[in-house]
């Protein structure tokens, strides 16, 4: 984990546990950056399922998509890939602001406009995230989804005949996103606004980090 990329992914990967706890725990069962947990509890919430939303899963589709397509906007841009990519740190970094400030100025619930605001404004940063991690394709550090890293994990590893190579890039993934997702829990007793704050805090780090001379 010295590459400051690699760095720099796990920080993020600790703020999508920050900010799904921020989603899910407290603006009503629903994912900004996991979006296969999203369609699934869509389903839920289409079947009629108790206490499951339908709109909130929507908004969050819906502004993951358009943040997917501006990442995919910047990183297929022209010229050298790391200002690309500090942009979209920065932008990330914006957006997740703006929505913590939605959340200390307005009375943020499930099912109201501040809520779905603060959920649409916290997909659009994740989906522009998302999009950036999938251009640089960093194995096993794709920030918001642990699925193939654990599979990886297991699959390649010693006991199943593998070489175990990669392993501690992949245990550190989902240490970062658990430890997150505890934070994200702990401090959403303080308020909505904390963990959202510690958030972009991360992707700030993250886009420092990026800049030239920042490799120590």
């Amino acid at each position: 984990m010295r590459h400051p990329l690699a760095r720099a992914l796990l920080l993020l990967t600790v703020s999508t546990g920050l900010v799904d706890a921020v989603s899910y725990l407290g603006l009503g069962r629903v994912f900004t950056a996991n979006m296969t947990g999203n369609v699934v509890l869509l389903g839920f919430g289409i079947a009629g399922t108790a206490g499951l939303p339908v709109v909130a899963p929507l908004v969050s589709l819906g502004a993951f998509l358009a943040g997917s397509g501006i990442g995919g906007a910047l990183a297929h841009g022209a010229g050298d890939r790391a200002p690309r990519l500090r942009f979209a740190l920065g932008l990330e970094a914006v957006v997740i602001l703006a929505a913590a400030l939605v959340a200390a100025i307005a009375d943020v619930r499930p099912g109201t406009l501040a809520g779905d605001t603060v959920i649409a404004l916290l997909a659009l940063a994740m989906g522009t995230r998302n999009a950036t991690a999938r251009r640089l394709a960093v194995p096993d550090l794709t920030t918001t989804v642990l699925t193939m890293t654990l599979t990886g994990l297991a699959a390649d590893s010693r006991l199943a005949g593998g070489s175990g190579q990669g392993s501690a890039r992949r245990i550190a993934a989902a240490l970062a996103m658990l430890a997150g997702a505890v934070a994200g829990a702990l401090l959403l007793e303080i308020s909505l606004v904390v963990p959202l704050l510690g958030a972009s805090a991360l992707a700030l780090v993250a886009e420092i980090s990026q800049r030239p001379g920042q490799d120590g």
